[in-house]
């Protein structure tokens, strides 16, 4: 079922056994984060003094401040709640709308063949699919068509909702980092300035000066921002995934043809991800 174009369904052959997950581990990310200190890392140890970017009271005032400061603009149990939706993005790939779009065929084809409630013994095999897991739990429960359909569409603008929230979160401290740095340059300079009798805190002075505006240029260029991009990508992918989820299972509901509904989905879908399930 991974492949769109060569899926098949007649009713003289074999139906896949089970919808599949398409969701894997998002190594674009992760190698671009990872790549990217490693470029920083590298251009310090042939420095020669990679001891001398570290200084722990430059960054408890990015690291600390960042995450205090943030959570100004929203509050601690939105910050929290949002960690596991970064750590995702960060993680792992979005659903692939394509593979969607088969996955509800699949449902829609065994509805048809057997009946909606037999729908249940597939539960299992989509409980990673969050919400296609609770919209077959309602179809299967029974449910009336305009009651689903209404609440699918809830659920869908809560989760876009939430996602927005997170990546709102990661733009905050995007900010945030670089204004730190800042002020820990000042703290810095303040000291250095205040102190210049002695030539022996000048150094100590000026590393926590330069290397928290150092801290905060890299956070927020390196992980905050691109993190609330990424994130923001993935809230578009699944609101399309969502949305034909939605379709299908009120199609299902409303007893229509499969057919008929891979012609709808086939609408929703870009070209190169458009389904031939049952030609």
């Amino acid at each position: 079922m991974a492949n769109t174009s060569q899926t098949r369904a007649t009713e003289g052959t074999q139906v896949p056994s089970r919808p599949q997950s398409n969701a894997t581990v998002d190594y674009a990310t992760l190698g671009g984060v990872v790549g990217a200190f490693l470029i920083i890392i590298t251009a310090m140890i042939l420095g020669g003094s990679p001891g001398s970017f570290f200084n722990l009271p430059a960054i408890l005032i990015v690291i600390g401040g960042t995450f205090l400061v943030t959570t100004i603009s929203f509050t601690f149990d939105e910050v929290s709640r949002s960690q596991k939706t970064m750590l995702r993005a960060a993680l792992y790939q979005a659903e692939t709308p394509g593979n969607a779009a088969l996955q509800v065929l699949f449902l829609a084809d065994q509805a048809r063949r057997n009946s909606i409630l037999s729908l249940q013994k597939h539960l299992k095999d989509i409980q990673n699919s969050g919400f296609l897991h609770r919209a077959t739990e309602m179809l299967v429960d029974g449910i009336a068509p305009e009651q689903l359909e209404a609440v699918l569409e809830q659920q869908l603008i809560a989760t876009q909702n939430r996602h927005q929230r997170s990546a709102n979160i990661l733009r905050r401290a995007g900010e945030v980092a670089p204004a730190m740095g800042l002020i820990g340059t000042l703290v810095g300079l303040v000291q250095m300035l205040s102190n210049l009798e002695d030539p022996s805190t000048i150094g100590p002075s000026m590393a926590v000066a330069l290397l928290t505006t150092f801290y905060g240029a890299i956070l927020s260029n390196m992980v905050f921002h691109p993190l609330a991009a990424k994130l923001e990508r993935i809230s578009q992918t699944e609101a399309i995934v969502n949305q034909i989820y939605t379709i299908g299972i009120c199609s299902v509901c409303k007893q229509e043809n499969p057919r008929r509904l891979e012609i709808m989905l086939n609408t929703i879908l870009s070209p190169d991800q458009r389904v031939n399930y049952f030609d």
